[in-house]
């Protein structure tokens, strides 16, 4: 739902490749946009240019004046944080309704359309490279008198996670639970997007070692707390996030029952 191409990165020393980056929810400010919409760069150094995470939100609702469009990118997902969106996408059917805790895979150069949004929506959009191009295509419809939902477009497929039809599975780590999403294996493996949730007493991660590129863990409700003998304590309430350094030793841990978003990619 990016609707405009991606502005150059601000000089901030905000990231660096071997230290946790933490993102409180109330230390950046919202810039205005088009179409009434606010957008939140959350990393302004945007990782070198590799990645750019935006919290986008509508704080009117309505009817969105957006066009068909799409985006010349790698890899792209939207997780809706609250309220609600509806979307056209190409080959997909009629307009999907993305409400809080679903999250959609945008595989490059499919068409969409955002057609309408509650008042006070808010998604969290995820994309590289970070500086990337959005066109317009003025000749196709949406919807498509088609409805293909295993095409591929440059090697990945669409991917709309419900998260009130999708499984919890008992997670890798006592007092740990995972929702998976499959978009995996539907980006061809560029990313990874799950939801886990922990359950009392306290649940907490074996030491663990980022492997990716991009390691972001978003809490969504509750706290959790990310520990590493080189990255120190660092506190995650709800609507905080952090980025963990390729590399590095980490452990999770939740005294209360707490839910978060955790993304991946190369």
């Amino acid at each position: 739902m990016h609707l405009e191409s991606s502005q150059p990165a601000p000089c901030r020393p905000d990231w660096s490749p071997d230290a946790l980056v933490v993102i409180r929810a109330d230390t950046a400010t919202d810039a205005p946009g088009r179409a009434g919409m606010h957008y939140r760069d959350l990393i302004p150094s945007r990782m070198d240019g590799r990645f750019i995470v935006s919290r986008i939100s509508i704080p009117e609702g309505g009817p969105v004046p957006d066009y068909v469009h799409y985006h010349r990118v790698g890899f792209q997902i939207i997780y809706c944080l609250h309220g609600w969106v509806r979307v056209l996408y190409q080959d997909q059917g009629p307009a999907l309704t993305m409400v809080a805790g679903d999250c959609v895979l945008q595989p490059p150069g499919i068409r969409h359309r955002v057609l309408e949004a509650s008042p006070g929506l808010t998604v969290l959009e995820v994309a590289s490279p970070a500086e990337h191009e959005t066109w317009r295509d003025h000749t196709l419809e949406l919807p498509t008198a088609v409805i293909l939902p295993a095409r591929t477009f440059e090697g990945q497929r669409f991917v709309h996670s419900i998260a009130a039809t999708s499984p919890w599975q008992p997670g890798p780590w006592p007092g740990f639970e995972v929702q998976e999403t499959g978009i995996g294996a539907a980006s061809a493996r560029h990313g990874e997007v799950r939801r886990l949730r922990s359950r009392p007493p306290e649940a907490r991660t074996e030491r663990l070692r980022q492997q990716r590129v991009f390691s972001l863990l978003m809490s969504i409700s509750g706290r959790l707390t990310v520990h590493g003998p080189t990255l120190g304590e660092h506190r995650l309430d709800p609507g905080d996030a952090c980025l963990i350094p390729t590399g590095a030793e980490f452990s999770l841990s939740a005294a209360s029952p707490s839910e978060w978003l955790w993304v991946e990619a190369d």
